[in-house]
């Protein structure tokens, strides 16, 4: 997992590998630091897999940043089920559908 700062000022966590309850956690740590007013981009274009039970994990703290995330790169089964956790994705959600990120 990478934290760093983009152009406009916004966080941006990018993670790679498998997406597990490990690394499901270490997201989790970062979330609960993040101010929920500071704009924050998630990138999972790096995963290999993606556990359905890890995202359902971080859903709490995705759900409590309001309009101010950005998703990239999860399925569109992955962005619906964040969106049953209540997880308010913004329109310019970047979906892959390839697969690579199933599970």
């Amino acid at each position: 997992m990478d934290v760093t700062r983009g152009t406009k000022g916004e966080l941006v966590i990018k993670v790679d590998g498998a997406f597990d309850g490990r690394a499901a956690a270490r997201l989790a740590g970062w979330l609960a630091e993040v101010p929920s007013e500071d704009p924050l981009v998630v990138d999972f274009r790096g995963v290999s897999e993606c556990q359905d039970l890890g995202l359902a994990a971080v859903a709490r703290g995705l759900s409590a940043r309001g309009g101010r995330l950005e998703v990239h790169g999860l399925t569109r089964h992955q962005e619906r089920l964040l969106r049953y956790f209540g997880v308010n994705l913004r329109t310019e959600v970047q979906s892959r559908d390839d697969g690579r990120a199933a599970g």
